[in-house]
């Protein structure tokens, strides 16, 4: 998958090329592609490709459920959009509350805080750097 910004006079466009097989959400609906493609998108669109997609089997760490409830606040249509932010809230409350980390309550605050002011792609990505830390902790031997 590869992009380019195209401006032209005030009207950007982008430009993305994929390649068979390569998996593209696009305002919800999930899109394969069997052969290689161009897509230009030429308005405002919600959208995620490739590694920016967390499938639903693989919300299995309390970093990778938030992102996907942010994931899904980002990609659904605006009458669902208040159930997902809801759940992203509660999701960032409870994962905050549980650590004991100051950077990981640092992180879910500021998550949480571009979540508020209508930043899905920004809180999404903040949210993914917790996922080095959430599999480190689940990884580690029990203490005693």
């Amino acid at each position: 998958m590869s992009a380019a910004m195209n401006t032209p006079g005030r009207n950007s466009r982008l430009v993305l090329e994929f390649r068979a097989g390569d998996k593209m959400l696009v305002n919800g609906a999930a899109l394969q592609f069997q052969t290689r493609a161009s897509v230009v998108l030429s308005n405002r669109v919600r959208f995620l490709f490739g590694k920016q997609i967390l499938a639903p089997n693989d919300a299995n760490t309390p970093a990778r459920r938030l992102y996907f409830a942010i994931q899904a606040a980002y990609i659904c249509d605006d009458a669902e959009r208040p159930q997902f932010l809801e759940l992203a809230r509660g999701l960032a409350a409870d994962y905050a509350e549980a650590s004991t980390s100051p950077t990981v309550k640092r992180l879910i605050e500021r998550a949480t805080e571009e979540l508020e002011e209508g930043k899905c792609w920004e809180a999404m990505r903040r949210v993914r750097e917790l996922f080095p830390h959430d599999d480190a902790m689940l990884s580690a031997p029990p203490q005693e």
